[in-house]
């Protein structure tokens, strides 16, 4: 098995170092990840100013660039291989509920989805990298379980998982959970600049608003790793007869059949 493992807080991160230790010892692994912390940089990709590749002592390679750049790089030309799965994290800190949007862990993991390649974001509840080795440990028994039945091959699918920050022990079971919703960020930070000028610094993310039974925040606060399969299809289907009707009506506002 051939897997490619990037993240969001830069090739130096523990959860980097912790995830590449664990899974060597199950696959051929290559990293390529991002030279500095790109955190919730989402899906970006840079597109008007070149990007550079570097190879660390250890042998990491990472770049001037986003988490998405990395793997897209990787996987346009800079591996010369189709890898069996991208890994992406392990992230300081939860990628749960309305995170994924911003999530650059997330981001580098859909970026290998999109090229066809099966991929799972991994990131701790907690920030701070404690019992990381134990989450790196689950994150190998998570990959090692999907090979053994047969899920990592020619069909792409994308796996968030979050892990509790605890002794591999006292984890309790993988749980297949759908994504909580947290509020609304809190406000904006404003602080004078030494030459005067107003800067803002955006505010902490918002506490979970949906946190009840099934959803990943509620799974991980009762000690399971939590699982979500997640899609890139951001199109409204529930809604999708109401705004045909919606359209017909702005196209032709006289046309009285097409009213609800």
């Amino acid at each position: 098995m051939k897997i490619l493992i990037s993240n969001d807080d830069g090739y130096q991160a523990p959860g980097l170092v912790a995830l590449y230790e664990s899974l060597k010892t199950i696959a051929d692994v290559e990293v390529v990840a991002p030279e500095h912390n790109n955190s919730a940089k989402s899906n970006a990709l840079t597109l008007h100013s070149p990007l550079y590749v570097h190879q660390a002592p250890n042998g990491f390679r990472y770049v001037n660039g986003t988490p998405a750049d990395c793997v897209h790089i990787a996987l346009t030309g800079l591996l010369g291989y189709r890898p069996d799965l991208v890994v992406s994290g392990i992230n300081n800190g939860a990628n749960m509920g309305d995170d994924t949007i911003y999530s650059g862990t997330v981001g580098a993991a859909m970026e290998g989805y999109l090229f066809g390649v099966p991929a799972i974001a991994f990131s701790q509840v907690d920030k701070g990298w404690t019992e990381i080795e134990a989450a790196a440990a689950k994150a190998r028994e998570i990959v090692q379980q999907m090979q053994a039945q047969q899920l990592v091959g020619d069909t792409p699918w994308l796996l968030n998982v979050n892990i509790p920050n605890m002794p591999l022990a006292a984890m309790r079971s993988l749980k297949l959970c759908r994504l909580g919703r947290r509020h609304a960020a809190e406000r904006v930070i404003t602080q004078e600049s030494p030459r005067g000028e107003v800067m803002y610094w955006i505010g902490s993310a918002g506490a979970a608003k949906d946190d009840a039974d099934g959803t990943d925040f509620h799974a991980t606060a009762q000690g399971h790793v939590a699982m979500t399969p997640l899609k890139v299809d951001l199109t409204d289907h529930d809604n999708l007869r109401y705004w045909a009707q919606t359209a017909a009506r702005m196209l032709d506002p006289t046309d009285k059949a097409s009213t609800p």
